[in-house]
C-alpha cells in the first residue's frame, strides 16, 4: 500500500512516485524494505531449532501453543507501529511463530492420521496456508480504499484472529500415541489415543511399532549427530533437497511480492492487490485439488505434473516480459492480463504439487529416533533459501530483469528431474514402516540395503 511504503519506506514511496528515469524493474529495489520481509525467516530458522527439542521433550502440543502465542505478540506489536524497527521486531517475533508451527503442526498431522489419508490431511497444512494467504489479500484489498491511510494497521493487527484460533483450540488437541509413547513408559493412554483416532479397538500392530520405534528413539542422545548416519542419508538428501528446491521455484516471488511485480508490467495499485487476490483463490483451490487425489495419484506424479506446468509458464512469463517490458514504460493492457494468467496457471501447478508435497514428503518419511531432529533440519533449510530469496529478489529483478523467469525455470528442472530419479513413492505406506521404501529403491538400496546387510550380520 501506497501509504504503508509512504510511513516506512519513503525512499521506495518516492522513488515509485516521482523517479521517470529508474527501470521498472529497480523501483521497489530496496534493502530495508526486503530486510522487512525476511526478517521472520531469520527468526523462523532460530526459532526452529528451540522448537525441535521442546516437539521432542514436552510434546507437539507445547510447540503449538508456542507458536501461537508468539504470533499473537507479533501481530499486536506490527499493528501498533510507529516506527520501522517496531515493524520489524513485529514481524520477527511472527517468525518466531512460524518456527514453532512449522515444526510441530506437519508432525502432528502425520502422527494422528491413517495410511491411507496421511497425503490428504497432511496437504491441508498447505490448504489452511493458502486460505490464510487468500485471507490476507483480501483484507489488504479492502483496506486499501480507506482513505486516511491506515488499513494497513488492520492488515497486520489481524493476523490476531488465526492466532487467537490456532492458541485456544491447541489447549484441546490431544497428544500424539507416538509423543505420549516417546516421553513415557506407561503405554495403555497411547494405546487409548490410538483406538479413538483410528475408530477401533484393533490396533495392536501399530502401537507395538510405535513401541519398538520409541525404544529405539529413546537410546539416541543426539539426533541430529544420528541422522548423519550412513542408514539415514535418503532421508538427510530429503531433508535439505526437498525444501532447497520447494523455495528456488520462485513461488516467494509471487507469495512476497506479487502486488509489486503486477505494478511492474503495469497494473495499478487497486489492480494489482485483486490480482493477488486471485492468485490465492487459484492456489487455495489447486491445494484442495491435491488433497483429493494425492493419495489416489501418489507424491511422485503431483511433483512431476507441477513442475512440467510451473515450467513452461515461467518460461513463457519470462518471454513476452522480455520482449515486451521495456526500462520505462508498461507493457499492453492485453500482455499485462496474459502475464497474469500465466502467472495463475504457475500458482496452479506450485499449489498441487511442491507447496503441499514439499511439507508432507518430509513429514512422512522420519523414522522416530530421528523425526524431529528431520523435520528441524527441514524447516531449517526452508528458512534459510526463503531468506536468501525474500533478501534477494528485488536486487535480482533489477539486475536479471526478464531472465529472472528464466533462472527459476531452470531450477524447477532440476527438481523435477531429481524427483524422477530419486524420490520414492511414499503413498499408503505406514510412517513406522517407511524404511521399506528406499531399501527397495533402485538408488537409495545400494547405500541403505548394504547398511541393513551389515547390522544383521552383526546380530548374528
Amino acid at each position: 500500500m501506497e501509504s504503508f511504503l509512504k510511513k516506512f519506506f519513503p525512499e521506495v514511496y518516492t522513488r515509485m512516485k516521482k523517479d521517470i528515469n529508474i527501470s521498472n524493474y529497480c523501483k521497489y529495489d530496496s534493502q530495508l524494505l526486503t530486510s522487512f520481509t525476511s526478517s521472520l525467516y531469520v527468526a523462523g530458522l532460530v526459532a526452529t531449532f528451540f522448537a525441535s527439542w521442546v516437539t521432542r521433550a514436552l510434546g507437539r502440543k507445547p510447540s503449538i501453543l508456542a507458536g501461537g502465542a508468539a504470533f499473537l505478540a507479533g501481530a499486536a506489536l506490527g499493528g501498533a507501529a510507529f516506527n520501522v524497527y517496531m515493524l520489524i521486531l513485529g514481524r520477527v517475533l511472527l517468525g518466531v511463530g512460524v518456527g514453532f508451527a512449522n515444526q510441530a503442526v506437519p508432525l502432528y498431522l502425520s502422527e494422528m492420521a491413517p495410511p491411507k489419508y496421511r497425503g490428504a490431511i497432511n496437504n491441508g497444512f498447505q490448504f489452511s496456508i493458502g486460505i490464510g494467504a487468500l485471507s490476507a489479500n483480501i483484507i489488504n484489498f479492502g483496506t486499501e480504499k480507506i482513505k486516511a491511510g491506515w488499513g494497513w494497521r488492520i492488515s497486520l493487527a489481524m493476523a490476531a484472529v488465526p492466532a487467537s484460533i490456532l492458541t485456544l483450540g491447541a489447549f484441546f488437541l490431544p497428544e500424539t500415541p507416538n509423543s505420549l509413547i516417546q516421553r513415557s513408559s506407561d503405554h495403555h493412554k497411547a494405546k487409548q489415543m490410538l483406538q479413538r483416532v483410528r475408530g477401533t479397538n484393533d490396533v495392536q500392530a501399530e502401537l507395538d511399532d510405535l513401541v519398538k520405534a520409541s525404544s529405539i528413539s529413546k537410546t539416541i542422545e543426539h539426533p541430529f549427530k544420528k541422522i548423519l548416519e550412513r542408514k539415514y542419508r535418503p532421508q538427510l538428501v530429503m531433508a535439505v533437497a526437498i525444501p532447497f528446491f520447494q523455495q528456488v521455484t520462485g513461488i516467494n516471488v509471487i507469495a512476497f511480492y506479487a502486488p509489486i511485480l503486477f505494478r511492474t508490467i503495469g497494473l495499478g495499485e487497486s489492480a494489482s492487490l485483486l490480482s493477488a487476490v486471485m492468485t490465492g483463490i487459484v492456489g487455495t483451490g489447486s491445494t484442495f485439488i491435491s488433497m483429493l487425489i494425492v493419495d489416489k495419484l501418489g507424491r511422485r506424479a503431483l511433483f512431476i505434473i507441477g513442475g512440467i506446468q510451473m515450467f513452461i509458464s515461467q518460461i513463457m512469463v519470462g518471454g513476452i516480459m522480455a520482449a515486451q517490458l521495456g526500462d520505462q514504460g508498461g507493457i499492453g493492457k492485453g500482455y499485462a492480463y496474459l502475464v497474469l494468467i500465466l502467472i495463475e496457471v504457475y500458482v496452479a501447478g506450485f499449489a498441487w504439487s511442491w507447496g503441499p508435497l514439499g511439507w508432507l514428503v518430509p513429514s512422512e518419511i522420519f523414522p522416530m529416533e530421528i523425526r524431529s531432529a528431520g523435520q528441524s533440519i527441514t524447516v531449517a533449510v526452508s528458512f534459510i533459501f526463503t531468506f536468501v530469496i525474500a533478501q534477494t529478489f528485488l536486487a535480482m529483478l533489477c539486475h536479471f530483469k526478464a531472465g529472472i523467469f528464466f533462472f527459476f525455470g531452470v531450477w524447477v528442472v532440476v527438481m523435477t528431474a531429481f524427483v524422477y530419479f530419486l524420490l520414492p513413492e511414499t503413498k499408503n505406506m505406514p510412517i513406522e514402516q517407511m524404511d521399506r521404501v528406499w531399501r527397495e529403491h533402485w538408488f537409495w538400496k545400494g547405500i541403505v540395503g548394504e547398511v541393513s546387510q551389515e547390522c544383521k550380520i552383526e546380530a548374528t
